[in-house]
């Protein structure tokens, strides 16, 4: 018994000091900056201009009629990332891996995607104007009536 009360003490206090259970808490509260862990954040509508998130974390993340002119998302992991409908111009995207993101009807003109890895996303009907894609991934992307 002796034994099972230790336990118990044992646990609960680890449980207290966060290092049996990560906290559940989203990031997505967290402030723009870079290296911002916003996997699976909703980011809607929301006003991004000009913000650095180098090497962020948006993986599965929404910025659906979102603002992002001027950004920074160099070297950001942005797989399966929307922007729909979205305002990103003259946004950086280098090094940025965005497989299967979706830029559908997007504002992308004058945004820079050196080198990053494009693979499957989607680009359909999405204003390119301007746009620099040196070196960039394209395999299986959509670009059906990209501009």
């Amino acid at each position: 018994m002796k034994i099972l009360s230790r336990i118990i003490l044992l646990t609960g206090v680890l449980l207290i000091s966060g290092l049996v259970i990560p906290s559940a808490e989203a990031a997505c509260t967290d402030p723009a900056r870079p290296g911002a862990d916003w996997r699976r954040c909703y980011f809607d509508e929301r006003n991004f201009g000009n913000v650095d998130l180098t090497g962020s974390h948006l993986r599965d993340s929404r910025f659906i009629r979102a603002k992002l002119a001027g950004a920074n998302l160099s070297k950001v992991d942005a797989h399966r990332a929307k922007f729909i409908s979205a305002i990103v111009t003259g946004v950086r995207f280098d090094g940025a891996r965005l497989t299967e993101v979706d830029f559908t009807r997007a504002i992308l003109s004058k945004s820079t995607f050196r080198k990053a890895d494009l693979r499957r996303a989607r680009f359909v009907r999405a204003n390119l104007r301007g746009a620099d894609l040196s070196g960039a991934k394209l395999k299986g992307a959509d670009l059906l009536g990209a501009d």
